[in-house]
C-alpha cells in the first residue's frame, strides 16, 4: 500500500541517497585536491612579498586620492563661505560653472577610488590564498602530510575502481553476493595459504567497518552542512535551518541503512532487507 514502510522508505531513500551521492562526489574531489601535493602550486616567499608590496602600493594610492577628495571638499566649502552671496550676473555664472567643474573632477576621482578598493580586495584575497598555499606546502613536508598524500593517491585509485565497477553492475544488472570484507579476507587467505576462520572474523570486521562508515559519514555531513548554514544563516532563519537539518539527518540515516547492507555479511543483510522490504 501507499502507507507501507517500503513505500515511505523508498521515497525518503531517493532524496537521501541523492544527497549522499552529492556529498560523496564532493568529498572524492575535494579530499585529494586538499591533501595531495600534486595539486599544490609552487609558492615562494618572493611571490608573497611582491603581492604584499602591490597591496601596500594600492592602499597608499587609495589614501592619497581620498585625501585629495577631502581637500577638495574643504576648499569648496571655504569658497562657499567666502562667496556666499555672489554679486552681479557674471558672479553667479562663475560660481555655478566652477562648482560643476569641481564636482565632475571629484566624481572621476571617486570612481578611481572605487576601482582601487576593488583591486585591493582582490589582492588581499590572493595574498591570503598564497599564505594558505604556503602553509599547505609546509604541512605536506611533515609525516602526517606525507601520510595524507599517500591516502589521496590510494583513494583516488579506489574511487576510479568503484566508478568502473558500479557502471558494470548497472549495465549488466549485477548484485553483489559477498561483502567487500569477506571477499578481501578470502582472497588474502587463499593467496597466503594460511589457516584462518573467515566466517568468524569477517562478521566482526564487517561490523567495525560499518560503524566507522556511519560515524565518519555523519561527521562529514554535519561539518559540510554547518559550513553551508553558517554562510546563509541569520537570526530570522535559524528555526528553519534547524528544521531542515533534522529532516536531512533523518533522510541521511535511512539512506545509510539502505546502502550499508552491501558492507555486511549475507545473513545480516537478509535481516535488514526483510525489515525494509525489497528495495
Amino acid at each position: 500500500g501507499i502507507l507501507s514502510i517500503e513505500q515511505l522508505i523508498s521515497r525518503v531513500g531517493v532524496i537521501g541517497v541523492t544527497l549522499m551521492a552529492l556529498l560523496s562526489g564532493f568529498g572524492a574531489v575535494n579530499c585529494p585536491y586538499t591533501y595531495m601535493s600534486y595539486f599544490l602550486r609552487n609558492v615562494t616567499d618572493a611571490d608573497i612579498l611582491a603581492l604584499e608590496r602591490r597591496l601596500l602600493q594600492t592602499m597608499d594610492m587609495i589614501v592619497s586620492k581620498k585625501k585629495r577628495i577631502a581637500v577638495a571638499h574643504r576648499t569648496m566649502f571655504q569658497r562657499g563661505e567666502v562667496h556666499n552671496k555672489p554679486t552681479g550676473f557674471w558672479g553667479m555664472i562663475k560660481s555655478v560653472t566652477t562648482s560643476v567643474a569641481g564636482s565632475e573632477n571629484l566624481s572621476l576621482i571617486q570612481q578611481e577610488v572605487d576601482a582601487l578598493e576593488e583591486l585591493s580586495r582582490q589582492l588581499f584575497l590572493e595574498t591570503a590564498d598564497l599564505h594558505a598555499t604556503k602553509e599547505r606546502i609546509e604541512y605536506s613536508k611533515t609525516f602526517q602530510g606525507k601520510y595524507f598524500n599517500f591516502l589521496g593517491y590510494f583513494f583516488s585509485i579506489y574511487c576510479v575502481w568503484k566508478i568502473f565497477m558500479a557502471t558494470i553492475n548497472i549495465v549488466f544488472d549485477r548484485v553483489g553476493k559477498t561483502d567487500p570484507v569477506t571477499r578481501g579476507i578470502e582472497i588474502t587467505v587463499n593467496y597466503l595459504g594460511i589457516q584462518f576462520d573467515v566466517k568468524f572474523w569477517s562478521q566482526h570486521i564487517s561490523f567495525i567497518l560499518v560503524g566507522i562508515i556511519i560515524v565518519t559519514s555523519i561527521r562529514g555531513l554535519l561539518i559540510t552542512l554547518t559550513k553551508f548554514f553558517y554562510a546563509i544563516s541569520s537570526s530570522k532563519s535559524s528555526n528553519v535551518i534547524v528544521l531542515l537539518l533534522a529532516q536531512i539527518m533523518g533522510m541521511y540515516f535511512v539512506s545509510s541503512v539502505l546502502l550499508i547492507r552491501m558492507s555486511m555479511p549475507l545473513q545480516y543483510r537478509t535481516i535488514i532487507t526483510e525489515v525494509l522490504g525489497e528495495l
